[in-house]
């Protein structure tokens, strides 16, 4: 199952640079076979192995010989330029002139596999070209094997294709964000700072550009009409058959009427349509006389300012966000989008990281509450067991998280939540009856709306992580890995019910190191830098610092092993005890990656 093409341009690629040396009349003849060879078993590799988030398989394009010297080189880059590659890996089993061969382009990701051999040691050649990256300031990965392999041996050994794999995921993400658009709709929520767009931090760091409009660009739409009508028909009819209804927890005086809260559903089915047009387009405005319109902004991303101008007179933003946010709708199952709640740029960004590197749906939430045993045991009775022990963090946000975050989905028997193209009809249907719209809290969105209601399923490993923008800094990621937790029924109604019973919760437990931000549960709530953070599934963190190491971001809080750490070979010259601050110094020296 392949999803369209969304957005304009095509999908980046994967360019292989197969390098040799380049004495002939002996040298080079001997060598050709081998190091063609290793640039074809990393594209199949790569091909089997990654997918866009649009399902489709990643494509690769190997140089149309081997790079011996500098015009190979350039012929090389001249190829790769035509065909949008947008990173690329370098292999070679021998010797190779480093300078004239290796890859000069500062702003396209680029690693080199270096075979671990002792014929024609390409260890050698790794050392010297990456050498000579790091003197020319253009950071480069360093791909070494841990055990030496015989020439004749084709393989490519787990350690290395653990390296090529996080590599080409992290490029890929950073190709795929450039030139592409975050949609700001609103401006500023409720004073919250990740809703103030800082443009130097999309264009700089990630390539990308900033595009705004009014909240009323909705009305507009609504008002007159600009939208699919027969879309809207089939849309709601799918909602009265599959999304459930809860019950309505305002007070009586404060509840809306039936047929209030009925106009409220079409305005959010309406809404979610037009936010959908307003990030890709939709040909079929076109249609309709609205050529402008149909055009869309082009936005991989996209954020709801809602609070409180908008809602504190309209339908809120829960259920249009909740819906493009999961890998589903009445369309079908699809590749999710990226809108964030209170247009908290920064949250969108994450959503991105996240979403790029696994191609599953992300889950909004606020980073809400710490529970700690003896508060657990104070209010409920229950003592915290298993993963749960330490305390659990609550995340919990006014009923926009993906709806695959129900953990519905299943891989290996255990919860989960795939890429669209994995997931089955039995599995979307699930998430959506473990999910009840409940009327919203008429205290907070005055104009009605509805919230997506639901408790995650435990025990899916899951990373949450956040950018934050810090004065004379510049950005920060911080990333947790742990697992979502239940609890028994009535301890989480005692516990949910003491904020909105009508929000989606996640309970969720980090991985403990015992020391740092991850001595205690505690810890890891006091040191997280804003309200908000982006739930993905699987552990990812090392896959979200190389990714963050490529766009120089560097990395406040972690809890991932040091062995799985992979950064640009530069870093070590930072220092090698001492990995958070040679980050740190290493994304300072070299500033943000398009500046």
């Amino acid at each position: 199952m392949t999803a369209k093409q969304r957005l304009i341009g095509d999908m980046p690629k994967i360019g292989i640079r197969p390098t040799i040396d380049g004495r002939r009349k002996g040298v080079r003849e001997s060598l050709e076979e081998k190091t063609m060879n290793m640039a074809k078993s990393v594209a199949t590799f790569l091909s089997e192995q990654l997918h866009y988030n649009n399902g489709a398989p990643v494509e690769t394009v190997i140089a149309d010989t081997c790079i011996g010297g500098v015009a190979e080189a350039a012929q090389t880059k001249a190829k790769f330029d035509k065909e949008n590659v947008g990173v690329t890996i370098t292999v070679t089993p021998c010797w190779c002139y480093g300078s004239e061969t290796m890859d000069m382009d500062p702003n396209r990701p680029n690693a080199i596999w270096g075979f671990n051999g002792t014929g024609r040691p390409g260890a050698v050649y790794l050392a010297a070209v990456l050498a000579a990256h790091n003197q020319k300031g253009i950071p480069a990965f360093g791909i070494y094997g841990r055990d030496v392999q015989d020439i004749d041996d084709h393989s490519i050994p787990d350690d290395v294709q653990e390296k090529i794999l996080r590599f080409a995921k992290s490029g890929l993400a950073v190709a795929m964000l450039k030139d592409k658009s975050y949609l700001s709709i609103g401006s500023v929520s409720m004073g919250i700072a990740g809703s103030m767009v800082d443009e130097d931090f999309f264009q700089d760091y990630l390539g990308m550009r900033n595009e705004y409009v009014d909240m009323t660009e909705l009305t507009r739409r609504i008002n007159e009409e600009i939208y699919d009508k027969e879309e809207f028909e089939q849309a709601y009819a799918w909602v009265k058959e599959n999304c459930a209804m809860g019950s309505d927890t305002n007070a009586q005086d404060n509840q809306r009427t039936d047929e209030q809260k009925e106009e409220d559903l079409k305005m959010n089915i309406k809404m979610t349509m037009i936010t959908r047009d307003l990030m890709e387009g939709n040909p079929k405005l076109k249609e309709l006389g609205y050529e402008e319109e149909a055009m869309g902004h082009n936005a991989i991303a996209s954020g709801f300012q809602g609070q409180r101008q908008w809602t504190d007179h309209l339908p809120n933003g829960d259920f249009m966000e909740a819906i493009l946010n999961s890998s589903f709708d009445w369309n079908g199952i699809r590749t999710p989008y990226m809108v964030a709640t209170e247009n908290d740029t920064l949250n969108a960004a994450t959503m991105l990281f996240g979403h790029l590197l696994t191609n599953t749906a992300q889950v909004f939430a606020d980073v809400r509450t710490y529970w700690s045993p003896s508060a657990v045991k104070r209010v409920t009775d229950h003592q915290l067991e298993g993963k749960a022990s330490n305390g659990i963090i609550h995340l919990l946000n006014s009923g926009s998280a993906a709806l695959d975050g129900t953990g519905e989905q299943e891989k290996d028997g255990k919860p989960a939540m795939k890429p669209f193209w994995e997931i089955s009809e039995q599995e979307a249907d699930k998430c959506l009856q473990a999910t009840k719209w409940r009327p919203a809290n008429t205290e907070y969105f005055r104009g009605g709306g509805f919230s997506s209601n639901f408790k995650s399923k435990g025990d899916m490993p899951v990373t949450i992580a956040r950018v934050n923008l810090i004065k004379g800094l510049g950005p920060v990621l911080q990333i947790a890995e742990g697992y979502t937790v239940e609890l028994p029924e009535n301890v989480h109604e005692i516990l949910n019910n003491r904020t909105d019973p009508t929000w989606p919760t996640t309970w969720f437990v980090p991985n403990l190191t015992g020391k740092g931000a991850f001595r205690d549960v505690y810890s890891v709530m006091n040191n997280w830098g804003a309200n908000h953070c982006s739930m993905s599934y699987g552990h990812i963190g090392a896959d979200l610092i190389t990714l963050a190491s490529m766009l120089r971001i560097p990395i406040n809080m972690h809890n991932v092993e040091d062995e799985k750490i992979f950064r640009p070979s530069a870093w070590n010259m930072f220092g090698t005890t001492d990995p958070e601050g040679a980050d740190y110094r290493a994304c300072q020296i070299y500033g943000a990656l398009y500046k």
